[in-house]
């Protein structure tokens, strides 16, 4: 990813292996050929739910995106899908222009 991803970790480590099966799901985003300027990524353990939350900034827009689930793996793919629909959508809405 040409992009390098910023991680935090609020109430848990982010490890490598944490890092670098976000950094192989994320690193799609880029070739659906979206410039992403800077990307901040959060971990969060409350209580049971394990949650996964993005920023991204794109041309033209700021992409916000949140997934929770019992297992931090599971949240990072919901997340990548999220990301994945709202940059097409933005893509899609910049070429109606």
């Amino acid at each position: 990813m040409n992009t390098p991803i910023n991680f935090v970790g609020h109430n848990v480590e982010v490890t490598a292996a944490l890092k670098e099966y976000a950094n192989e799901k994320l690193s799609r985003l880029e070739n659906m050929g979206a410039v992403i300027t800077h990307f901040n990524v959060t971990f969060t353990i409350e209580k049971l739910n394990q949650i996964a939350k993005a920023t991204l900034h794109i041309k033209g827009a700021e992409i916000h995106a949140s997934e929770e689930s019992s297992d931090m793996y599971a949240a990072i793919d919901g997340l990548a899908d999220k990301l994945n629909r709202q940059i097409k959508k933005h893509r899609d809405s910049e070429k109606e222009h």
